[in-house]
């Protein structure tokens, strides 16, 4: 039995998680001169409208396996499905010193996961 219900939903969650899994940069709004959405940020939103509790597992093994910029998105849709196992995933990428590229508008950043997550656990 598939996980979601119907081939065209199935395959469209599949090319939004795997948007997600190649992630380069997080951004939750739009970015650069044109403030235009990242692929990956377009991605995140449409699985946030969708709040399907049969996305965890997907979630759980995108915040094991993702680019840095994956798992966090990935940490923060699991957060959206259910605080404790968001933080959970929060908690692991804590110890994940890995380079994360992050934007705001035109401004770009560079920093590491376990200082973006401790930050994240240490606001919320």
């Amino acid at each position: 039995m598939s996980w979601w219900p119907g081939r065209a939903k199935k395959k469209q969650a599949d090319e939004l998680l795997g948007r997600l899994a190649q992630a380069h940069t997080v951004a939750y709004g739009g970015v650069g001169i044109t403030g235009a959405m990242l692929p990956e940020t377009t991605a995140y939103y449409t699985l946030l409208e969708l709040r399907d509790a049969r996305l965890r597992p997907r979630l759980e093994q995108l915040v094991a396996t993702a680019t840095p910029a994956g798992k966090v998105y990935a940490a923060s849709l699991l957060a959206a499905l259910d605080q404790a196992a968001g933080r959970a995933a929060w908690q692991r990428l804590a110890a994940d010193g890995s380079p994360l590229a992050t934007m705001s508008g035109c401004i770009a950043d560079r920093t590491t996961l376990a200082e973006y997550a401790t930050t994240h656990l240490r606001s919320g």
